[in-house]
């Protein structure tokens, strides 16, 4: 049993995904300093400093002050601007990504292409079988 275990461990599909996220955490944390740290607060620069996570509705009728006050009194809220906030984040990081995918691609070395080896063709083999069938 520990054989059969060592074995599945060590098959390149496990190995590849344990560095694939362990990779991918670290990675996660680049993205989200580069959103967080330099690319959201441009945002708020070009919005007039607005922030949609402290957008909500009160359910509740207490009318809080700030989405704060209303979690730490336990306020009925419907906080659609948390909501707003994650899309954005969301549409943020995707597009980083995207960009990053495609300067990889472009660092990445081209793949050859070898042309298939010159064989009969569909047509060559069909006149091949009728042939054959007639002389039958």
């Amino acid at each position: 049993m520990i054989n059969e275990f060592k074995a599945f461990i060590m098959r390149g599909n496990v190995v590849d995904l344990a560095v694939g996220i362990i990779i991918g955490a670290a990675f996660t944390a680049i993205v989200t300093s580069l959103v967080g740290d330099l690319i959201n607060p441009v945002i708020g620069l070009i919005l007039g400093g607005v922030n949609f996570s402290d957008m909500f509705i009160d359910l509740s009728g207490t009318n809080p002050s700030s989405l704060q006050v209303a979690k730490d009194t336990g306020a009925a809220v419907f906080a659609y601007g948390a909501f707003i906030t994650a899309l954005i984040n969301f549409l943020i990081i995707a597009f980083v990504v995207f960009l990053l995918v495609k300067a990889m691609n472009k660092l990445m070395p081209k793949k050859v292409e070898t042309p298939a080896p010159a064989g009969p063709s569909e047509l060559d083999v069909l006149k091949e079988i009728l042939t054959t069938l007639r002389s039958k």
